[in-house]
């Protein structure tokens, strides 16, 4: 391995690990489309990588056979590099981005072509010891919780405004109805007084 793909592995583990323990395996440019390839990848996020490959090697999706590659490789990494059990890992994140997509033509009658697309994936498995603690996402936590009570506070300070605004729109609604109310009354008043002139 030359000294730039090691940079490019250590980028690349600092990006899906940092200083957590655990190893991670990539297969890229596979021949299976992301949204296929999401679909099986999905049945094993989360779990222990002995359930994972063991739901793997029967699930029915032509994408299983190449995730279950990715997945024993990355588990044979972290008992390799990292000196992990296998008994204690799970497939803590596992990611299909979208490779380069192969453009083909398929004639057609009349002269005419139809494309094709072969598209392509990036599967990228990342494998964790099943009881680490990540103290990390435990500060996130407690900053949620303070902008929850600062909202709450706020929404608080907002409402008897809202209800002050709300009363000073009906009473001039009100105050508008009124005038219209009397000058309906003087145009039935003045109707009245015509249709008595006419009888007479």
């Amino acid at each position: 391995m030359s000294v730039q793909e090691r940079r490019a592995v250590s980028a690349r583990r600092e990006s899906l690990l940092g200083e957590q323990p655990g190893a991670f395996a990539v297969a890229r440019f596979v021949r299976v489309t992301p949204m296929k390839a999401r679909r099986v990848a999905d049945l094993v996020r989360g779990v222990g990588v002995d359930d994972a490959l063991a739901t793997l090697k029967f699930a029915p999706q032509a994408a299983a056979a190449t995730v279950y590659k990715v997945v024993d490789s990355a588990a044979a990494n972290a008992e390799g590099t990292e000196h992990l059990s296998r008994d204690e890992l799970i497939v803590s994140k596992i990611l299909v981005d979208e490779g380069p997509t192969l453009k083909r033509h398929r004639p057609r009658a009349q002269g005419r072509a139809t494309p094709i697309h072969k598209r392509t994936s990036h599967i990228t498995v990342v494998v964790q010891p099943r009881d680490f603690e990540e103290p990390a996402a435990k500060a996130p936590a407690k900053k949620t919780a303070k902008k929850a009570d600062e909202a709450k506070a706020e929404t608080a300070k907002k409402a008897p405004a809202k209800k002050t605004a709300k009363k000073a729109a009906a009473d001039k609604s009100d105050a508008a109805d009124k005038p219209a109310k009397k000058a309906t009354a003087k145009k039935a008043a003045a109707k009245k007084a015509t249709a008595e002139k006419k009888e007479s």
